[in-house]
Order: structure tokens, then C-alpha cells, then sequence
């Protein structure tokens, strides 16, 4: 049997969606509000909401839904248009990149409706500003014709539900921000909820899943549960080629070292980054672009892929100097951490007056953006 490629081992531990598993977490996703796991106050706010729309028999207020990739954002406005018993139609931000493409979506909704949009905050401009209207007063103004020949032409839209959805709310404007009616934040999934989740995924998939397997799965997948899925069905394959078709420890652990996936849940590109950083520039503090060289990736990937778990798991921090491996990092790598005056040098100066990089009273690195060599 072949290696697993670098490219597969490093998409899977991605909260990112990937195209090619689309059916299968649509086959996955919850379709009640009493399904959906954790996320226990965004629920019964949303089920406040809803509840006391259908009894005045209106629409519900817009819902602005943000959160990393992979909380299940999607999956909360599917569920809002099925409790409601309403339609749902689906975009995204960077689809709508005229204000007539979203004028033809507004008009073709029906009353009730729910319209998704993923990524929100990509929206383009002039769309952005055709979508205020329709927010607040369910009418939109189409434009024909250019210069002074053109005529404003006053639409009705039918009342509708508006969930967007966006992983960088800072990105939203205010006036965007200020016409939604409800917000909510979905955090990181806590291991224990995670182990419940990969129970109810293993009945739907009618995989033999232990306790242990579980929490083996649930622990490597970042608190992220389009992670946690996407692990179970790589556990899935290896147990069913290579073992009893079980997905327990001993399995999940064999087939996660074959995706090269610790038990942090860091991939290959990840233990890079930390080790450049610890090994090459010792511990930091080093540029976005120099680190993203070092590891042959682009600077975005690093930041946007990389940087959010390893700074969240305790592992890198972000310093006005640069990146700087922590501690933990060290240890991670099998590696002793400085000690506390040698890291404390780290964030600071060394003790010629420079980033002292390899630790107290090791030669410092010349700073090669603020300083001569």
C-alpha cells in the first residue's frame, strides 16, 4: 500500500472544508436543534428566537453566526431553516460580486425563506450596500442604465431570514454588524464533547467505535469537529485494511501515526514550524516571512493554517519582535527549554544588546531588519 502524501496528511487535520468529503458530512450534519452537540448557550438562544418568531408567526430576526472553520456555523442556518420549516437558499461572500447577483437572489426568495450566507464578510461592496435595504426594509433599489441616464428601480422582497456566516467578524462593517438582530459565537468543542459527537458519527456510519478510540480521536482533533469526523473516517479505513474493522486505541493510534498526526493533533507542517523555529532560529523571536521561508510555505498559509492551534495550544506565542517558541513547544519536540532568565532573554534583549536567539550567553543573532550586522 502506498505512503500517505504530504498534501493528504496535512488536509487532515484542516478545519477548512474539502471538497471531496462535502456528502459525507452532509450525512454526518445534525438536523434539529435537540441533535446538535454542544454549543449549549448559542442553542437555547437560538431556540428562544426561533421559538418566539413561529408564535407571531413572522420571520425571525438576521443571524450573524462567527467562529473558526469547522464549528458548524453551515450547519446551524440548515437547522434554523428546518425548524422553522422554511427554504433555504445557499451562497457565499465571494460568489456575490455584483450587487445584481445578489438583487437576483433577494427576488427570487419566497416568503420565509432563510438565506445563507457563508463568509459574509467577502461580500462585495456595492452588494453589501443593495443587501441594507433589503435587511431592514425588505426592498431593493436595481439600477439601469450609467451616468445620468440611469433610473433607480424599487424592488419588494419577500420577508426572509438572514444567516451569515463569518470566520473574521472584525472583518464586518459596522452598519453590516448593526442589522443583525441576533449573534452568536461558537467556541472550540471540549474533548467531552467531541467523544459524544464521534459516537453519534460512528452510529450514522456503522463504525465499531470504543470508549477509548473515542477519546484517543477526540484528543487529536483540535476541538473542531469537522476534524474529529474527518479523523474517524481515516481510523475507519485503517481498521477495516489492516486490523479487526474496531475503531479503538491501539488502532486510532497506528492509523494516526500513518496520517502523521500526534497526539496534539499536529501535522507535518506544524512540528516544521516548531521545529525551524526551536532548531534554526533558537526559539525566536523571528518574522512571519523569514519562518514561512524556512519551512518552504507562503507567509499566509503559515499565519491563517498553522499559527491559530499552535498559538492556541500553548505552543507558539506572537510578540511585536516575531514568533516565539514557548516552552511547551520545546518539550513537544523533545527538547529542554531554556530556563527562565534565557526565555525571559527571548522576549527581550539579550546581553550584548541584542535578540539573544540560542539562549543566555549564547553569541546573538544579528537583527537584520533593525540593526547592522
Amino acid at each position: 500500500m502506498g505512503a500517505v502524501s504530504e498534501d493528504e496528511g496535512a488536509e487532515l487535520v484542516s478545519a477548512y472544508a474539502i471538497e471531496a468529503e462535502r456528502e459525507a458530512e452532509a450525512t454526518l450534519r445534525p438536523r434539529r436543534l435537540s441533535e446538535f452537540i454542544a454549543q449549549h448557550r448559542v442553542r437555547e438562544q437560538l431556540d428562544l428566537l426561533l421559538q418566539g418568531a413561529m408564535r407571531r408567526g413572522a420571520p425571525p430576526e438576521h443571524i450573524l453566526l462567527s467562529g473558526a472553520p469547522g464549528l458548524g456555523k453551515t450547519t446551524l442556518a440548515m437547522i434554523v431553516a428546518a425548524e422553522l420549516g422554511a427554504g433555504l437558499r445557499i451562497t457565499s461572500g465571494p460568489a456575490i460580486e455584483r450587487s445584481g447577483d445578489l438583487a437576483a437572489v433577494l427576488t427570487s426568495l419566497s416568503t420565509g425563506d432563510v438565506l445563507f450566507i457563508d463568509e459574509i464578510h467577502r461580500i462585495a461592496r456595492p452588494a453589501e450596500e443593495l443587501l441594507y435595504s433589503a435587511m431592514e426594509d425588505f426592498r431593493v433599489d436595481v439600477v439601469v442604465g450609467k451616468g445620468p441616464g440611469a433610473t433607480a428601480i424599487p424592488l419588494d422582497v419577500e420577508p426572509f431570514t438572514l444567516v451569515g456566516a463569518t470566520t473574521r467578524s472584525g472583518l464586518l462593517t459596522g452598519p453590516m454588524r448593526d442589522r443583525f438582530g441576533f449573534v452568536g459565537h461558537l467556541d472550540f468543542y471540549e474533548p467531552s464533547e467531541l467523544d459524544v459527537l464521534l459516537h453519534r458519527s460512528a452510529r450514522i456510519l456503522g463504525v465499531a467505535l470504543t470508549d477509548d478510540g473515542a477519546t484517543e480521536i477526540a484528543g487529536r482533533s483540535r476541538g473542531t469537529p469537522r476534524i474529529a469526523n474527518r479523523l474517524l473516517r481515516r481510523v475507519r479505513d485503517f481498521a477495516e485494511v489492516r486490523a479487526d474493522g474496531i475503531v479503538n486505541t491501539v488502532n486510532a493510534q497506528a492509523a494516526l501515526r500513518v496520517y502523521d498526526v500526534d497526539d496534539l493533533g499536529l501535522d507535518r507542517l506544524d512540528r516544521a514550524v516548531l521545529t525551524a523555529l526551536v532548531r534554526s532560529f533558537g526559539g525566536g523571536p523571528v518574522g512571519l516571512s523569514t519562518l514561512a521561508v524556512a519551512v518552504g510555505e507562503q507567509p499566509d498559509t503559515v499565519e491563517e493554517v498553522c499559527e491559530p492551534f499552535l498559538v492556541r495550544a500553548g505552543l507558539l506565542a506572537r510578540t511585536p519582535r516575531g514568533r516565539v517558541a514557548t516552552a511547551g513547544a520545546w518539550r513537544h519536540l523533545g527538547l529542554t527549554p531554556p530556563d527562565r532568565l534565557a526565555l525571559t532573554n527571548l522576549l527581550g534583549q539579550g546581553p550584548a544588546g541584542r535578540p539573544d536567539t540560542m539562549g543566555n550567553g549564547a553569541t546573538p543573532v544579528p537583527d537584520l531588519f533593525t540593526q547592522d550586522p
